[in-house]
Formats: C-alpha cells, sequence, structure tokens
C-alpha cells in the first residue's frame, strides 16, 4: 500500500492544501505596496499617489471592499485607477462603494478588457501556450464572439461624476496644491483599444510634471511612451503572475511584458529615452481562477520625489 501509493497520495495532498492556501488566505491577503520614485523636477514637493488596479469585483467580496474603503485613511495627493475593476455584470454598485472613500481625493483612470467584456473560463495552461506563440488578448488571436457586455458606462459615470478624470487615449490635468500634473492615458491595448496616435507628442510644457497611464503594459505602447519623454508609466494587468513560483517568480505576464518586470517598479527605454515603470500586481482575480500563489492582492503608494 505504502509502496504503491503513498508518493501519489502525498502530492495530491499538498497539492489540496497548496490550492486551499492560494484561494482561502492568500488571495485574501491584501496587501500595501511602498514605493520611492525619483522622477519630479529639482524644487517640487514629493507626491504621494495611489495606485488601484484589477480589483475583479464580484459581488459578496466584503473583505476586499473594505480593505479598498480603508485605503483612504494613507490621505494620497490623487487615485490612479489602471483598469480591470469588475468580474461580474453587476459589480458595478459594489465597486464604486468600495472606491467612494478614495473619489473624495482627485484621480484618474483606465479601462480594461474586463471592465467592457466579463470573463470566460479557461484553461490557466493556455497563457502559457499564448507566451510560447506570442499571442495575448486580441494581439494575434481572432476577434471574441458573443461575449458578455459589462454595464461600463455605469463605472464610467460613477468615476466622472465623482471628479475623477477619464484618460480613455486622452489627456487631463490636475491641480494639486498650485501643482500642474499632466496624465496621459490609452485605452486598453490587450482589446487593440489603444490609440497612442491620438495623445502623441509628449509631456506639455506647461505642466509641472506629466506621466502616462495604460492598464495593460504592451511594449508597442512602453516604447511609445518613453520615447516620447514621460518619466513615469503606471500599468496594471499583469496580476504579476498571479500564480508564481517561490524563489523563481512569474511565468506568464498576459501580454508581451518579459516576466522580470511583471510587477513593481522597473524601467523601460526607447528611442535614448528612459522611463520609471510601475506594474500592478491588482487585488483581484477572475472569478473563474480565484487564487493567487507567491503573489499576495495588493495596491501601491508611490511616493514620487525630485529626481
Amino acid at each position: 500500500m505504502r509502496a504503491r501509493y503513498g508518493i501519489p497520495l502525498g502530492i495530491t495532498a499538498a497539492g489540496a492544501a497548496g490550492l486551499l492556501y492560494a484561494a482561502g488566505f492568500e488571495a485574501r491577503s491584501f496587501r500595501l505596496r511602498r514605493v520611492t520614485v525619483p522622477v519630479l523636477p529639482s524644487g517640487m514637493r514629493p507626491l504621494r499617489v495611489l495606485q488601484v488596479s484589477d480589483i475583479h469585483m464580484v459581488g459578496g467580496q466584503r473583505k476586499k471592499q473594505r480593505w479598498l474603503r480603508s485605503l483612504a485613511g494613507l490621505r494620497p495627493d490623487f487615485v490612479i485607477n489602471t483598469g480591470d475593476n469588475l468580474s461580474d455584470p453587476e459589480g458595478v454598485p459594489e465597486v464604486l462603494d468600495a472606491l467612494g472613500p478614495l473619489m473624495e481625493f482627485p484621480g484618474a483612470y483606465v479601462f480594461g478588457s474586463n471592465d467592457y467584456y466579463g470573463p470566460r473560463l479557461r484553461n490557466p495552461a493556455r497563457y502559457l501556450v499564448e507566451k510560447v506563440q506570442g499571442r495575448h488578448g486580441l494581439n494575434g488571436n481572432p476577434p471574441v464572439v458573443d461575449a458578455v457586455h459589462n454595464p461600463w458606462e455605469d463605472l464610467r459615470d460613477g468615476f466622472d461624476s465623482a471628479g475623477w478624470l477619464n484618460l480613455t487615449n486622452t489627456r487631463g490635468t490636475l491641480k494639486i496644491e498650485g501643482t500642474s500634473i499632466e496624465l496621459t492615458g490609452l485605452d486598453d491595448p490587450h482589446i487593440k483599444r489603444d490609440r497612442y496616435a491620438e495623445v502623441a507628442g509628449g509631456p506639455s510644457t506647461g505642466a509641472d510634471f506629466s506621466m502616462g497611464v495604460v492598464h495593460a503594459p504592451y511594449l508597442r505602447v512602453l516604447d511609445a511612451f518613453a520615447a516620447d519623454g514621460y518619466p513615469l508609466i503606471l500599468a496594471g494587468h499583469t496580476h504579476g503572475g498571479q500564480l508564481c513560483i517561490p524563489f523563481y517568480g512569474a511565468l506568464v505576464t498576459n501580454c508581451d511584458l518579459d516576466t522580470d518586470r511583471v510587477k513593481g517598479l522597473s524601467t523601460h527605454t526607447a528611442e535614448g529615452h528612459r522611463s520609471y515603470l510601475h506594474v500592478s500586481a491588482g487585488c483581484g482575480t477572475s472569478r473563474y481562477t480565484p487564487v493567487r500563489f507567491a503573489c499576495p492582492p495588493e495596491a501601491t503608494l508611490l511616493t514620487l520625489v525630485s529626481r
């Protein structure tokens, strides 16, 4: 009995324990990442930016909602939401309620594919196959048919009514205690909604500081932002790899970004210009794969300081 079944039973038990941990604990173990980024012009006071991303709200996620509301206690100078707020067509009211205290602060947002379309059940191994084949999202894959359309307009209206800037393929400006912060945003490259030509040209001369915002950190977008001279780019989408290997890291990014930069602060260089890139691992998961391993859910408080 032991010789024939001991090892398989042990592997099964270990797998079950890992799944229980990934779904029951780590996916609900919300963290705040703190990062300092030296990007401001000399003489500017530091700015505290709270980035929230990939909430993927499903009805009844009370702990996540309480944690998101608690982030208002950080009192950031402004908030950037980098998309994928929904994983449930009925989730808009709970997203707006959870982010309500944060919407008392200046802010801006872009949308991700899951704001527009409901998720589908899919084999997680397909992410590895798509990585090998160089296919991600609609970038090389056939168009999605029979997709569930989320009520993203209601989400947009809620953000807009709170005064957050809609950065869908456009620019916007926040005034923070007399400081002009220019934000240049794109719609989601993962489903080919990005239109960089509509915002090209680099930072405006009248802004005290400028930065780029996008949901999915595809290389074509990062190249464009960096080449145009934006000192900082914020993105989400990757979930930090979501299911990572301890002491190794992520296996996939769900886009063409390399796994070394799947989350956290790094740099990106194009045409001789270097930008800082921050990719949020996000605080949610798809409703069909509600697990995280070696990659806790997070939001990030970025403190921008002088170069």
